[in-house]
């Protein structure tokens, strides 16, 4: 299936499957919620097929996938059932040297095998030191694909050795299409207000809806908007997300905060706007540390109000 966006991807991909020599290391770059990670596993198989090899239809013997792991024993149970599970912050060392001992040893089926990390934005620093040195001399028939939201969290060095596949973001059209076609049950306030906070972003939209963000997405806009003097917004959002947010329901809110911002930013008249690119960059700089500390959901929350309220300036000019 070829998701929206990404027939560029696919041509810069195929061209350079049929060229002379593959580069062994990519890089899929572009906001969370594009479908990357879907590009990532259908180009993987059209990476390791060869004529006259018959291919599984489920897991490939030949891609090897690193993702967050389940946080512990009891999480690793329920995924085992099938259940929802929190899962680890980092992607780590342990699970880049097990895939390298892996690659050892020839391909299964043919002659290419893919590694696919997601998101490699979550690499721990030994991880990532580690993935370098295969990076540097990579065994032949490996190729890797590393699904980032944030680029310039990646080291310099790995950046350097890959070729980058840029994912844009999607017109408001398609992401209310795709919201239209996936979400079907979903109110059109509801979705209006998914496509607003999505940024172009259809997994973003989807997200907006499974996690009810309404009420989220209307106390971060009025505190963008008017401030939060007395902390009254800043309480009411607390309780909105709820006591024991999932790491996937906090992903979405900060997001959502992100775009909230960027949205005033468009709006705000330039005598305003250094205050507010002072809370832009103070968000951006949390949203970075989200994945890897362990904050507390309401203090977190709080926090990013706070950051709201920060970007509510004065509209005119003080001698207007």
């Amino acid at each position: 299936m070829t998701l929206l966006g990404h027939e560029a991807a696919w041509r810069e991909w195929r061209e350079a499957m049929g060229g002379a020599r593959m580069h062994h290391g990519w890089i899929l770059a572009g906001r969370r919620g594009l479908g990357k990670m879907h590009f990532a596993m259908a180009a993987a198989r059209e990476l390791v097929a060869e004529a006259g090899i018959p291919q599984p239809e489920g897991e490939h013997p030949d891609i090897h996938v690193l993702t967050h792991l389940p946080k512990d024993e009891k999480e690793e149970k329920k995924r085992e059932k099938g259940e929802a599970y929190e899962t680890k912050r980092n992607i780590a060392v342990g699970q880049i040297r097990a895939v390298q001992q892996r690659l050892a040893t020839r391909p299964t089926l043919g002659s290419r095998r893919a590694i696919i990390i997601d998101p490699a934005d979550d690499l721990e620093k030994s991880a990532a030191n580690a993935l370098l040195k295969s990076l540097e001399e990579p065994p032949q028939g490996t190729f890797f694909l590393l699904v980032t939201h944030r680029p310039s969290r990646l080291l310099p060095t790995i950046r350097s050795r890959c070729r980058v596949l840029r994912f844009p973001a999607l017109e408001d059209e398609q992401v209310a299409r795709f919201l239209s076609e996936n979400a079907p049950d979903s109110d059109a306030t509801t979705r209006a207000a998914a496509v607003a906070a999505a940024a172009g972003s259809p997994g973003a939209a989807l997200e907006f809806v499974e996690h009810d963000l309404g009420k989220l997405d209307a106390l971060m806009r009025q505190i963008a908007d008017q401030g939060d003097a007395d902390f009254a917004l800043r309480g009411q959002l607390a309780a909105a997300i709820g006591a024991r947010p999932s790491r996937e329901r906090i992903q979405a809110a900060m997001d959502l905060a992100r775009a909230v911002m960027a949205g005033r930013m468009e709006e705000t008249p330039r005598h305003a706007i250094a205050a507010l690119t002072d809370a832009h960059t103070d968000l951006v700089r949390l949203a970075a540390q989200v994945p890897t500390y362990n904050f507390d959901p309401g203090l977190l929350v709080m926090e990013i109000g706070t950051l709201l309220a920060n970007a509510a300036g004065p509209r005119e000019p003080a001698h207007g």
